[in-house]
C-alpha cells in the first residue's frame, strides 16, 4: 500500500504509527524474534553495524544495552517513526545516530559497514525497491560483510498462510507477495550476495517470520 509520500508507514497509515510497538507486543513473540535476530547478527565490539528500517529503535536499543561498544547506526524513510525512535532511545539514556533517506541512495560511502540487518521492512517494498535497497546494502558493506534479514516469508503451514492474509490486507498484496512466495533470497543473490540461506523461522499470530543470512 503506497502513500503519496512514496513510502508505506509502519502500520500502513501515519495515524497508526504510534501504536506500532503495542501491535508488535500483541501479535509477535517479541523477545524471542528479536533475540534470535540479534543472535544471528552476532554483533561484536568495534563493529560498524547499520539497521535498515530501524522503526521505533527497539532492536538498536537491545543491541546497545547488550554491548555499548558496537558502533550502531540506523536508516529509515519515515520522519514520524524517527521521532518515536529518538524518544524511545532518550528514555534509555542514550541517542544513537539514526538517519533518514530519500528512498533511493543510502547516505553512506562504499564499503562502510561490517554488517547490515533489517527486520519487517522488505515486505513493505515493491519489487524494484527491494532490488534497489539490496544493491545499496551490498554497496555499503565491506568485503566479507554480512546481511541479516528477518521478515515475513513463505508460510510454513496452512494456518500460517491464513494468518498472513491480515498482513496482506494492511500492507498490500502486491508488496507482500514476493515474501510469501519465498523470493527474498533470490533477490539477495541477484544483488550480488553469496551464501544466501534461510536459517530458520518463527511462527507468529500473523504468519511465518523467517531469517535470512548472506555475505558480500
Amino acid at each position: 500500500m503506497s502513500t503519496k509520500k512514496g513510502y508505506t508507514p509502519a502500520l500502513a497509515f501515519d495515524f497508526l504509527t504510534r501504536f506500532y510497538d503495542l501491535t508488535i507486543k500483541i501479535t509477535m513473540p517479541e523477545n524471542k524474534f528479536r533475540t534470535r535476530l540479534i543472535d544471528q547478527l552476532a554483533p561484536k565490539s568495534g563493529e560498524t553495524i547499520l539497521e535498515f528500517g530501524y522503526g521505533t529503535a527497539q532492536n538498536l536499543i537491545k543491541i546497545h544495552r547488550q554491548n555499548p561498544s558496537v558502533k550502531l547506526s540506523g536508516l529509515d524513510i519515515d520522519p514520524k517513526v524517527k521521532a518515536l525512535a529518538v524518544k524511545n532511545m532518550a528514555k534509555q539514556g542514550f541517542i544513537l545516530p539514526i538517519d533518514l533517506y530519500d528512498g533511493k541512495t543510502f547516505p553512506y560511502p562504499d564499503q562502510y559497514f561490517d554488517k547490515v540487518f533489517s527486520s519487517l521492512v522488505f515486505h513493505h517494498l515493491d519489487r524494484d525497491t527491494k532490488a534497489l535497497c539490496l544493491k545499496e546494502i551490498y554497496r555499503i558493506l565491506k568485503p566479507g560483510g554480512t546481511l541479516t534479514i528477518g521478515d515475513w516469508g513463505k508460510a510454513k503451514s496452512k494456518h500460517m498462510r491464513l494468518a498472513f492474509y491480515l498482513v496482506q490486507i494492511v500492507d498490500g498484496f502486491k508488496t507482500t507477495a514476493d515474501n510469501l512466495n519465498g523470493l527474498l533470497p533470490s533477490y539477495m543473490s541477484s544483488a550480488g550476495f553469496k551464501n544466501v540461506t534461510e536459517t530458520g523461522f518463527i511462527n507468529t499470530q500473523l504468519g511465518s517470520y523467517c531469517y535470512y543470512q548472506a555475505e558480500k
